[in-house]
């Protein structure tokens, strides 16, 4: 099964982020795989090793340093990598130009079907699945946390998150697919699949070069941490019923809110 996989160079979750103007100090700052594209990946390979058979290629859009992303999904065990390596588009790149330059880059491939994850955790914003999908003009299933591929790869049945269940449905292949958590459990890279992904074949790229001019539709202005949460206030006394009188004043004259 020939599957392609886009993946998003991170924060860490750990790092000690800092906002200066519209955007973050990345000085100092770990950088890795969005979480939720871990998934993505393991699925890919899961499928490939079910099938015995495809390839695996994984696609980012990033400056410089996002082939440490692309090399650690190398080392997992993909078998190629496309980087868009362009910082300018990057940096201005929001969900509708990303997705532009990942489906230029896919479309001159053979594939069964397309991985993300369901978001990326810096800007949250999961509207790439949605929008890979169309520009690619295939069905999209977002929030898969159960994948069954036909031994024809004609059709799959998936399991999606909905709010409060689950909901299975079939789609025809190819299709895009956005990795939740719970569809799998990441495997780690090991030392043999390290060494090997220093020798496997990265095709860099330009959004030029793919034709890609797309201006982003939103653009950044300002970013800004939430307010700090104020105390909370109590109310004393030993009458229950008085509290309580006291605390419905206070949410209808004080918040407001009854």
């Amino acid at each position: 099964m020939n599957t392609v996989v886009c993946i998003k160079q991170v924060p860490d979750t750990e790092t000690l982020i800092k906002i200066q103007g519209a955007g973050i100090v990345q000085d100092g700052i770990k950088w890795v795989m969005n979480p939720y594209d871990e998934f993505a990946v393991e699925e890919a390979l899961r499928q490939k090793e079910k099938m015995a058979a495809g390839a695996v290629t994984v696609v980012s859009l990033g400056p410089d340093r996002a082939i440490e992303a692309l090399r650690t999904a190398l080392a997992m065990g993909a078998d190629t990598a496309v980087h868009i390596n362009d910082g300018a588009y990057y940096e201005k790149a929001d969900p509708a130009a990303t997705a532009a330059a990942l489906a230029a880059a896919i479309k001159g491939m053979q594939y069964d079907a397309v991985f993300v994850g369901k978001q990326a955790i810096d800007d949250d914003s999961g509207q790439v699945p949605a929008m890979l999908g169309e520009l690619l003009g295939i069905p999209v299933v977002t929030m898969v946390i159960k994948l069954e591929v036909a031994a024809d790869k004609s059709k799959a049945t998936v399991t999606r998150e909905v709010e409060g269940g689950q909901a299975v449905l079939e789609v025809s292949l190819p299709a895009v697919f956005s990795a939740q958590k719970g569809l799998n459990e990441p495997r780690y890279a090991s030392l043999p699949g390290i060494m090997k992904a220093k020798k496997k074949p990265v095709d860099v790229k330009t959004a030029a070069a793919l034709g890609v001019t797309d201006a982003p539709k939103t653009v950044i202005k300002e970013m800004s941490l939430p307010p700090a949460r104020q105390a909370g206030q109590k109310i004393a006394g030993d009458d229950a019923a008085a509290k309580a009188k006291e605390l419905a004043r206070i949410l209808h004259e004080v918040v407001k809110i009854v």
